[in-house]
């Protein structure tokens, strides 16, 4: 048994406890003491408090009520105005999930349900806010892990089991060390092995979705990087170039953790099946299948944002808001027990947008920080938020004037519900006349699980969300595309409307068949709202190509003549622009005394990476790709 688990048993009776699991980094008492699990005379909280972990007592799942007479009972003391949907049973943990539109009518005042609940059926409840748009995927993901209610548990176990049953490797001496198998200089493909004499942990894991052939992956094949030796894998958000090649990884074998946010999670499962549908299409074998990405679901461990977590013995992490899209995180790493400090920026926000709060700027404490540069060339200073918006709205006018058609390509996640939100804004506002904004791909699921998490968006959007009159993703002026004969018909009416479409970038997917049909009028309007990759078809038209060329069968093309405007829109972007990241570094509390810049052009990083040098003396570096630094 694990000395933590022996010690924390001394401290309690050996008679009321029938079992101990690890639950991550979590430790799980279970009793068959029905008085001690309601009254332990205050022993639990003297053990979390003199061990510094979290430790719970449930009831040992052989005492629980039968799962059928539990849910009478639960739907006889939750009142019906909490509108209770699903009640989800989790049999080897004790637990039950209780779905609501209501929660605070479900918990009760001071949480009298709970606690009823608890005593009567003696199933530990949680309250789930019911999506405001039912979301299928959510419902598979939490039906999958729940199924599996043994396999997850001894999973969790196991993984508590590496965190606190000492080292494996020999401890020579403390050091840490970086290798850049993606993302080096350059944009996709992020991946990042951190190594200690200890631990070996994989910051993202993403494709570069605008690559050709292994320049699409990042360099799993270097030296430093042995799969049966990986501990755990950190997702700092779901976008593709992040999380893109992680269910390959357990198509090779790997059982470990992936630690990220509950929205990236379920996000990421979603364009993660959407990926393999789109290599299905375009004529390639998926790299992974849709086991690979149940299995990646099954082993993710979801933290909330400042929850702190050890993931290995001498590493611990917290996630902090990023400010780029749902449930992006910084990772913070506190490493060999104070040894260094490290933040993992990933994709970063440095300014409040219409869904999200601006990245986290304070922290325990801080050594180095990796930032990323996509926007860090001195040219690449973005315009006002209010400029942008204005600039947008004004150019929709004058396309609707003229009796055209707008195209707005967006990343699923993000970019798409931050347009919807100002468009919506727009028009509930009489800035715009109210038109169809016709939502097509995958951006319908990705806002209901949108709509699923309002505790990770602002505020402002919080409290819309949980006034359903008041949602502004559930406006009337949203019309979901269901099937390509739908895609059809709205091409066909010509009448003046809005399209947001999937790919952001145009690399397939509905806006590219959009943009067959609109480009050769000069009527319509096309506006780039995220980045466009080198080597897309969106890059390839803010450059001002007039002609493209789609393959068409066997050995046919078509070409399509650009007569549409072309508008770019950088203000609207998820990243931080040029003066925002040097605000970031400026602002970091405490200062960071060494920046590695990753995620962006070379010219970009290294512009970027002079003048934080420049400006607050500190030690930069911008590695390449295959790039191994020691930072201690």
């Amino acid at each position: 048994m694990t000395k933590i688990i022996k010690e924390i048993l001394k401290t309690l009776p050996q008679d009321k406890i029938s079992d101990v699991a690890f639950e991550g980094a979590n430790i799980v008492l279970y009793t068959k003491d029905q008085d001690f699990f309601f009254d332990n005379g205050g022993m639990i909280k003297e053990a979390v408090s003199m061990f510094k972990k979290r430790i719970e007592l449930r009831p040992d799942p052989t005492i629980t009520m039968e799962q059928e007479k539990a849910e009478k009972e639960i739907r006889t003391i939750i009142p019906e105005d909490a509108g209770l949907a699903q009640v989800i049973f989790d049999k080897e943990r004790s637990r039950v999930i209780i779905e609501a539109e209501k929660p605070g009518l479900a918990i009760g005042k001071q949480g009298s349900l709970l606690r009823e609940i608890k005593s009567k059926t003696l199933w530990i409840p949680h309250i789930r806010r019911t999506p405001p748009i039912r979301s299928k995927l959510i419902e598979n993901i939490r039906g999958v892990l729940y199924q599996h209610s043994n396999e997850r548990r001894k999973f969790l176990d196991k993984v508590g089991h590496r965190i606190y049953d000492g080292w494996i490797r020999e401890k020579q001496h403390e050091w840490i060390r970086l290798t850049y198998l993606g993302s080096g200089r350059h944009v996709g493909r992020s991946s990042i092995l951190l190594q200690t004499p200890e631990s070996r942990i994989l910051l993202d894991c993403g494709v570069d979705v605008a690559g050709v052939g292994s320049e699409a992956y990042p360099y799993l094949d270097a030296p430093e990087f042995d799969i049966k030796q990986l501990d755990a894998v950190i997702l700092s958000h779901s976008h593709l170039d992040h999380c893109g090649l992680i269910p390959y990884l357990y198509k090779f074998g790997y059982r470990g953790p992936v630690y990220c946010t509950a929205p990236t999670r379920d996000v990421a499962a979603l364009l993660l099946l959407d990926f393999i549908k789109i290599m299905k299409s375009d004529g390639r074998d998926p790299i992974f299948t849709t086991d690979d990405v149940k299995n990646m679901v099954m082993h993710t461990i979801p933290l909330a944002y400042d929850e702190v977590s050890d993931i290995t013995p001498d590493v611990r992490i917290t996630l902090y808001n990023a400010g780029h899209i749902l449930g992006s995180a910084m990772v913070h790493l506190h490493i060999g027990n104070g040894l260094h400090n490290l933040l993992y920026s990933a994709d970063m926000k440095f300014g409040r947008t219409q869904l999200l709060d601006p990245a986290v700027t304070s922290f325990p404490r801080l050594e180095t920080l990796m930032i990323e540069g996509t926007y860090g060339g001195k040219d690449n200073v973005l315009p006002p938020r209010r400029e942008t918006e204005e600039a947008f709205a004004n150019k929709i006018k004058e396309t609707l004037d003229r009796r055209g058609r707008i195209l707005i390509p967006v990343l699923g996640v993000g970019r798409a519900q931050e347009v919807m939100m100002i468009l919506e804004n727009l028009m509930r506002t009489g800035q715009l006349p109210k038109i169809p904004i016709y939502i097509d791909g995958m951006v319908w699921d990705v806002t209901a699980i949108h709509s699923a998490y309002p505790e990770f968006l602002n505020s402002y959007v919080r409290k819309l969300i949980f006034h359903k009159n008041e949602n502004p993703f559930l406006s009337d002026v949203f019309k979901q595309v269901g099937s390509v004969k739908e895609r059809k018909q709205i091409i066909e009416e010509k009448s003046g409307c809005i399209v947001l479409a999937t790919s952001g970038m145009m690399t397939g997917g509905p806006s590219v068949e959009y943009f067959k049909e609109f480009a050769q009028s000069k009527r319509n309007t096309l506006f780039f709202v995220c980045y466009q990759a080198e080597g897309t078809l969106g890059r390839r038209l803010q450059r001002g190509e007039k002609e493209i060329v789609f393959p068409k069968g066997l050995n046919k093309s078509e070409t399509t003549r650009v007569e549409m405007e072309v508008m770019t829109l950088e203000g609207f972007t998820g990243h931080s622009g040029r003066r925002q990241l040097m605000s970031y570094v400026h602002k970091c509390d405490p200062k960071p005394r060494k920046v590695l810049i990753n995620h962006g052009e070379v010219s970009r990083c290294l512009d970027l990476a002079s003048s934080i040098h420049k400006a607050a003396r500190i030690e930069t570096y911008c590695p390449r790709n295959l790039d191994a630094v020691r930072i201690r």
